[in-house]
């Protein structure tokens, strides 16, 4: 009996799309499937068929029964855990007052998140004849997972993503200490793929049969979620998408950002700048706008270009890029249309940066690029670098050119109020639908990524792929220089140094290739990346984990 150990949420990208991703399609092979999170919405994943709720008092509450549509079931395990919640990069999250990276936590505070975990998870292990426990990410989870297996001798396996890495072991060391502990003991380490092996290998590199340990396990993607359409079904395709949204709760109102370009400025104060920002920043965030369905209605989808991003909303992740490539785009593609999904605290600025762009308000996007850091709140509280450094570079080289007057002359001609749509949060419910009307999806993230699961999303709905070629994304791009020529190949790839340069320069030949290449970037999906084959190794190793503890256990 497998027990998954997630420190957060299911919905989302990233570690929260993999967790609910291996869960799904190992309930699809029959398997029971305990999983200890903090997903306050269990009715909304038809895997889980039982939520209990464990109390700071003890006892434990049923908050859902009911039978699953596979054969096999997911039991969620939820404990409370006070007013604290530790992540790694700062987020709203439903129930939490206190939601703090971990790295500005104190020693003690850490001790009492890991002790309640510990306390749930033996009880599950007891209650559940567990064999096996799964922790993901380095910390803290894993270490969760290292005490109770002290406690009842359950083995456990670990697999270290890069946000753990690149947020809290690289930061402190009270995490790289923690981290090399629980990896000594672990019985598998699981790797996605050679970059991720390399970056463990460095980061680890004291701990002790860390080569042994490592077994890779590849991302997937439920490849029966997504499939390529011609473009005359787009339509169809977002009628599907709106029926899903219906009756949904929403988040930003149309008000909200029409206060935003009326009231900004560049000659605002820092704080009535600000204040503009927050106000319009006020609603529920991960929820869509009100108005999504009247904005994706305003594309035409059977004739315009798309392009689409998917992720979060901050600096990390890289939409500062694509705006700031747009205009030069458009000089290309005039009727291409960019669909930006996602929340976080970088969407206001962005919203006031396209606006300065399509009203001429260069001074305004000066601005936003020298201090958008501090206006996202600066989510890692260590960088004293305020500028949004991509934008400021591709700038910086325009204007050596002499070329920067006429990009915003050509800016001020393009960008319309219509040329950029922003959806607010979709949950996959809804991108399964978005991904295939794309042509071009672009992630171009500067933070270094074990594994961009929404990189397979693209493949598999045939939305040819743009990423920072570095990490974990370099990977994904390299394994499909076999299937595609050269030239495809380098349109996908974004040097990390230039991201906005090469946007502008990669995406108007991408839009060209995307109706190319589209059905054999989603074999390719099917063929090499569906969860069932990713999953189906999880379990078997797991089990031989399982069955090695009982052996030990009997000696």
């Amino acid at each position: 009996m497998i027990c998954i150990l997630h420190g957060w949420l299911l919905e989302g990208s990233g570690s929260n799309l993999w967790t609910r991703s291996i869960v799904r399609s190992l309930c699809r092979t029959g398997e029971t499937v305990h999983l200890m999170c903090q997903e306050n919405h269990g009715e909304m994943y038809d895997f889980i068929c039982e939520v209990r709720s464990y109390r700071l008092d003890g006892s434990v509450e049923i908050l859902l029964e009911r039978k699953a549509p596979y054969s096999g079931k997911c039991i969620l395990h939820k404990p409370e855990l006070g007013e604290t919640l530790p992540v790694f990069v700062w987020d709203k999250y439903e129930e939490y007052e206190r939601v703090v990276p971990m790295v500005d936590l104190a020693d003690s505070e850490l001790e009492t998140y890991i002790r309640r975990n510990v306390e749930v998870l033996k009880r599950i292990v007891g209650e559940n004849a567990i064999t096996a426990i799964h922790a993901n990410h380095a910390v803290l989870m894993s270490v969760v997972a290292q005490r109770v297996k002290a406690a009842t001798g359950v083995p456990y396996s670990v697999m270290p993503h890069g946000s753990d890495i690149e947020y809290a072991v690289k930061k402190d060391e009270r995490f790289l200490r923690y981290a090399s502990d629980a990896l000594a003991d672990a019985g598998r380490i699981f790797v996605i793929g050679d970059e991720m092996r390399a970056r463990v290998d460095s980061v680890f590199r004291g701990v002790p049969g860390l080569e042994e340990k490592c077994t890779e396990l590849h991302l997937g993607v439920d490849t029966s979620q997504f499939e390529t359409v011609a473009q005359d079904r787009r339509p169809e395709l977002m009628g599907l998408l709106r029926a899903s949204l219906d009756g949904m709760p929403r988040g930003k109102a149309p008000s909200q950002s029409d206060a935003l370009r009326r009231e900004i400025s560049a000659g605002m104060s820092d704080a009535d700048f600000l204040g503009v920002l927050r106000s319009s920043g006020r609603y529920d965030a991960k929820k869509p706008d009100h108005d999504v369905e009247e904005k994706l209605l305003s594309v035409d989808w059977e004739r315009a270009s798309t392009i689409l991003f998917v992720g979060r909303l901050i600096a990390a992740k890289g939409v500062q890029s694509i705006l700031a490539a747009l205009p030069l785009v458009l000089a290309q593609h005039p009727g291409a249309r960019l669909i930006v999904v996602g929340h976080g605290p970088l969407r206001e600025p962005m919203e006031a940066f396209l606006w300065a762009l399509q009203t001429g308000q260069r001074s305004l996007v000066e601005r936003i690029v020298a201090h958008g850091r501090s206006l996202e709140g600066d989510p890692s509280g260590r960088d004293p670098n305020t500028a949004l450094t991509e934008a400021r570079t591709f700038y910086d080289t325009l204007e050596a050119r002499g070329d920067l007057d006429g990009y915003f002359e050509i800016a001020r001609a393009h960008v319309g109020s219509d040329t950029v749509v922003f959806t607010g949060y979709l949950t996959h419910a809804e991108l399964r639908y978005l991904f295939p009307c794309c042509d071009v999806g672009v992630f171009p993230s500067v933070v270094r990524e074990a594994g961009p699961l929404v990189f397979l999303e693209a493949l598999a709905s045939g939305c040819f792929p743009l990423g920072t070629y570095f990490g974990g994304m370099a990977a994904s791009i390299d394994t499909l220089a076999s299937e595609l020529p050269p030239e495809a190949i380098s349109a996908m790839k974004l040097d990390p140094a230039s991201t906005a340069a090469d946007l502008a320069k990669n995406l108007p030949v991408a839009i060209g290739m995307s109706r190319i290449y589209g059905e054999t970037l989603s074999r390719i999906a099917r063929e090499r990346y569906d969860w069932t084959s990713v999953a189906g190794k999880f379990r078997r190793e797991l089990a031989q984990l399982g069955s090695a503890g009982k052996a030990i256990g009997a000696l």
